[in-house]
């Protein structure tokens, strides 16, 4: 068998294990499993596994900086102060709540990104299904996980993804990603919300939430927590601006924002560590290792040639075929690793900035589909286990073929009616 084979062979598996989780082991034992079979079987050297994992040292600072954040407003109080807040806004109505996280979801993910939305917004919507006494919180929580991927592509920092897909390029000023992105975006926010609300409609009316929540008090620990988040949003804004790294500024906001609230409160610092979801970080490690050892095996060349081949017979048909394409492929692999590839692709093939971003909508939206196409989809079920609550590969699959689908072919038209 052949080195070419055998690579192909383990990120199969690997990527069979992430998705499936036998024996209900985590993700990241699988990813981290791969990329040691590509090292024992020196299919890759050491070199390439660690240029592998230093590609994603950007992603691992910007997710601690974030689950940091997530951890010291959940243990201080923030989330139950937001989720009274939203509740009491509800007054009473399934779908006032329901179109209110919706809202609050766009907001967070275009400013915060879509794995804080994951990480940040999944515990405050599960606080607040709590405390109206919601008999079933699943319909709202899967907007944290639809609304983190759907409203992933309105800015350059509503989605790590995004700065994978520009790795190895210059990344578009704001105006002109906004003037590519800025339609598709609000057409895959708003056909995502009919879709959602639709299939969840049911469930919706036969539930009835508890008016007249009281409020709890608002600790100075939980505002320094809540000024922490702002200001990391507005760094990050400012950030993407100058085109910057987004990884430093937010493990420094996190990093200074925890320390703030432990000199305050005189916590244990290991009682707040212990709450962050580390297993993400090997998790994204070991999937770096084994797109690094399937590039080797010149993956991204032909991938550059069929691109630009499509480019110069119809921009259209390339629009169509290379958006959903990349779309079933990140479900496949996650979107992270078929970012690295879609990103080095789209850079060789010098594609029009329609076609690239046909290519990012692709890595953005078409995770959707399925609980492992995208990082914060894997933070949100990480998210939902912590409380209780467990949904099956198969349930989210057959709810994301009729939410992804729509969303994913009006991103795409907007995007070719843009091109005429």
């Amino acid at each position: 068998m052949t080195s070419v084979t055998m690579t192909w062979l383990i990120a199969g598996m690997t990527a069979f294990g992430v998705v499936v989780r036998p024996f209900r082991w985590p993700e990241a034992v699988w990813a981290v499993a791969g990329a040691a079979m590509l090292l024992l079987l020196n299919i890759i050297g050491w070199s390439d596994a660690v240029s592998g994992v230093l590609k994603g040292f950007d992603v691992y600072l910007f997710l601690i900086g974030m689950m940091l954040l997530s951890e010291l407003a959940r243990r201080e109080g923030l989330f139950d102060w937001i989720a009274a807040i939203a509740t009491s806004a509800a007054k009473g109505s399934p779908r006032r709540l329901f179109c209110l996280v919706y809202a609050v979801g766009v907001v967070v993910t275009v400013f915060l990104s879509n794995d804080a939305t994951a990480v940040v917004l999944t515990p405050a919507v599960y606080a607040a299904c709590r405390a109206a006494k919601v008999k079933d919180p699943l319909p709202y929580l899967l907007i944290c996980a639809f609304i983190a991927n759907a409203a992933s592509f309105v800015l350059p920092i509503s989605n790590p993804a995004n700065l994978v897909i520009f790795a190895g390029g210059e990344m578009p000023p704001l105006s002109r990603w906004l003037a590519t992105f800025l339609l598709p975006s609000i057409a895959a926010i708003a056909i995502t919300f009919v879709c959602l609300y639709g299939t969840q409609r049911k469930a919706l009316m036969a539930d009835e939430l508890a008016e007249n929540i009281p409020t709890p008090e608002l600790t100075r620990a939980a505002k320094i927590s809540g000024i922490g988040l702002c200001i990391t949003a507005a760094v990050l804004v400012i950030a993407s601006a100058l085109h910057l790294d987004l990884g430093i500024p937010t493990f420094i906001a996190g990093v200074i924002t925890t320390l703030g609230v432990l000199l305050l409160t005189r916590q244990n610092p290991l009682e707040v560590l212990r709450g962050v979801s580390w297993s993400v970080l090997p998790l994204v490690a070991g999937l770096f290792v084994v797109v690094e050892a399937v590039n080797k095996t010149g993956l991204t060349s032909l991938l550059a040639q069929q691109l630009a081949t499509l480019a110069a017979e119809s921009e259209t048909q390339a629009i169509a075929i290379a958006g959903t394409g990349v779309a079933i492929v990140s479900n496949l692999v996650n979107n992270l690793p078929a970012g690295l590839f879609a990103g080095s692709a789209v850079q060789a093939a010098n594609v029009s900035d329609a076609i690239a971003g046909a290519v990012l909508i692709g890595v953005d939206l078409g995770p959707n589909l399925s609980v492992t196409g995208s990082l914060a989809t894997i933070l949100w079920l990480t998210a939902l286990r912590r409380e209780g609550i467990h949904m099956s590969a198969f349930a989210f699959l057959k709810l994301g073929l009729v939410v992804m689908t729509p969303a994913l072919a009006a991103a795409l038209g907007t995007l070719i009616l843009q091109s005429f």
